[in-house]
């Protein structure tokens, strides 16, 4: 029996054959990055670019799909292909084991001579813009994760564009600096949430919030995929 039987019967044999057809982007393999991954992966997708530098930490265990015991300090790219080919064998996979900047945006979006979609799953502000900026100058479709960090309830997450967002410190950032590019849109996933307040200098985090808001990031994407 075809494993996407069950997909297929929901969506359709044709709408199928154009998520193993597209070629999309994931910039990020952390708590919302690899659940996206994973959701797209399981809906079909077959041609994925998956781009990170890091590598798996024990403290990525709390909240990373691609951590356990078996891959701290792998290479967070190497993990992830070695769990996206468990699940399809015939995926097609392309890492990028590099920090985005403005020197190398260009060279990484090529890994395809056409994308169908950015996922920006990232947490650092400069490399969220050259990202942005880059499919917004080339028409191609993205969606940004903002902040996941220091929340506890994950029904607060919705999808909308980025100047109708609140609440969320990194989008106040984001929507500041997109005003500067003149970047007029953005479709992103933030969190309504109010951010505890924590002792600890990163973000604090549990399993279940950037898991969930990495599932809705992969079904934004494959419904937008399949319109």
């Amino acid at each position: 029996m075809n494993w996407l039987n069950r997909t297929e019967a929901l969506i359709g044999k044709e709408n199928i054959r154009k998520l193993q057809n597209s070629n999309v982007i994931v910039f990020g393999l952390g708590g919302v990055g690899s659940y996206v991954v994973e959701g797209l992966v399981r809906s079909g997708i077959q041609n994925i670019c998956i781009v990170d530098k890091d590598i798996v930490d024990i403290t990525n265990m709390n909240r990373q799909l691609i951590a356990d015991s078996e891959t701290i300090g792998k290479n967070k790219v190497d993990a992830q292909e070695e769990r996206i080919l468990k699940i399809n064998r015939s995926a097609k996979v392309i890492k990028i084991k590099e920090f985005v900047n403005k020197d190398n945006i260009e060279e990484i979006m090529k890994s395809y001579s056409h994308i169908d979609y950015v996922i920006d799953a990232i947490d650092t502000v400069s490399s969220k813009l050259e990202i942005i900026k880059y499919c917004y100058q080339n028409n191609i479709n993205i969606i940004s994760s903002m902040g996941s960090g220091n929340k506890l309830d994950a029904s607060k997450f919705e999808i909308t564009d980025i100047f109708k967002t609140s609440v969320c410190p990194l989008a106040k950032v984001m929507r500041k600096e997109l005003k500067k590019l003149d970047i007029k849109s953005l479709t992103v996933l933030y969190s309504k949430e109010e951010p505890i307040k924590t002792n600890l200098d990163t973000p604090a985090s549990i399993s279940f919030v950037p898991s969930v808001a990495g599932l809705l990031i992969a079904g934004k994407v494959v419904k937008d995929l399949i319109k």
